[in-house]
Order: structure tokens, then C-alpha cells, then sequence
């Protein structure tokens, strides 16, 4: 028996005609309290208050910013603002490197073999050498 996977699962589901819940609900809040202050309230009040809130909605409604509801921004806004966090930079140790304590050198002994100065690339040269080799040998 055949099963169906449902597909686009983030995208959220139109109720209302060409809206979503969320449009809707935003949409006739914002336009009904503009019109309760336009009915109950002088005219120069609509204009401060209702159009402001009414384009409100329509910005909750249909406007995402980086993809993401306008209500995550205003959220993201509105704790900026009220949240006061005050990151400060305090030490927690000394130093993290000590500098090095110089020894003096061994005075070489006459009995003990000579050192051989150690390459500072040492396998990268031990490698293009054998690399050589086995190309010499070939011809």
C-alpha cells in the first residue's frame, strides 16, 4: 500500500480566499480598529492613530523582511530596545603565553658525536629525494 508524503509543509494553508489565518486576523484587527476610531472618534484622530495602525496591519500582513515575518522583526525590535545588556570585558588570567626562559647554551663535550643540524623541512626534502631517485631510476 501506497502512502502520500505531504509536500510543502512550511507553506501555511489559505482560508480565506487569497489569505492565511495570520493575514486575516491581522487584516481585520488593524482595519477594524481604524474603523471604530474613524466612526466614534474626530477626524484629525483617525488620521493620528487609525491609518498608522491600519498600515500596520497590512505590514504584519504581507510585508516579510529576510524572509521572515514582519512580527519577528518587531519582536526582534522591540527586545533590542527594552532588554539593557551591557557586555564588558574583564580579565580572567595574567597572560596566556609566558614568555620563554632562555637557558644558556651546553657547552659541547669533546667525547660526545657531533650534532647534525637538524632540516627545517625535513620530510618535504626526504620526499622530493626519494621522488628523484625513483625518476632516475625509470630512465
Amino acid at each position: 500500500m501506497r502512502f502520500e508524503v505531504p509536500q510543502f509543509i512550511e507553506i501555511e494553508d489559505k482560508i480565506f480566499g487569497p489569505f492565511t489565518w495570520k493575514q486575516f486576523v491581522y487584516l481585520c484587527g488593524g482595519i477594524g480598529i481604524a474603523v471604530v476610531l474613524f466612526i466614534t472618534t474626530p477626524f484629525i484622530v483617525f488620521l493620528v492613530l487609525g491609518i498608522p495602525l491600519a498600515g500596520l496591519a497590512a505590514l504584519l500582513a504581507f510585508y516579510p523582511i529576510n524572509n521572515r515575518p514582519f512580527s519577528v522583526f518587531l519582536e526582534a525590535v522591540f527586545n533590542f530596545y527594552t532588554n539593557t545588556t551591557n557586555y564588558r570585558w574583564q580579565r580572567t588570567q595574567q597572560a596566556v603565553y609566558k614568555a620563554k626562559q632562555t637557558t644558556p647554551a651546553p657547552t659541547p663535550d669533546e667525547d660526545a658525536p657531533p650534532q647534525v643540524p637538524k632540516d627545517s623541512n625535513g620530510i618535504n626534502s626526504l620526499a622530493r629525494k626519494l621522488e628523484l631517485k625513483a625518476i632516475q631510476q625509470e630512465k
